[in-house]
């Protein structure tokens, strides 16, 4: 039996082999055996749809019709997003847009002014 290594999150034991995959089975962590040891680099890059790079208070527009959930409208193409907020969740940016309020983006659908 081959010696796998500990998860990288939760440090866990119980690592398995998932195809090309390791995968912890406690805190649900998936990573390529070679990218183990990169996980902890440092603080996490955030790129626009073009690849420049994002920073909290930048001002960023919209480039794609957003539909909001709930049938709260449509944020249109070109709509300016000023002083964003970057949070490490599922959206990578909180925000507050006129006439919409509060709301998370990603960042494939925004452009750095």
């Amino acid at each position: 039996m081959s010696a796998l290594p500990p998860c990288p999150k939760c440090s866990s034991e119980y690592t398995y082999e998932d195809g090309a995959n390791l995968v912890c089975p406690e805190c649900a962590h998936e990573w390529t055996a070679g990218a183990a040891a990169d996980a902890d680099d440092g603080p996490r890059v955030y790129r626009d749809s073009v690849g420049n790079v994002l920073q909290d208070g930048d001002t960023v527009t919209v480039i794609k019709d957003l539909k909001l959930k709930g049938g709260g409208g449509t944020v249109k193409v070109g709509t300016k997003v000023k002083n964003i907020r970057l949070v490490d969740s599922d959206h990578d940016i909180d925000c507050k847009i006129d006439g919409f309020g509060a709301m998370s983006l990603k960042t494939e659908f925004v452009r750095k002014v």
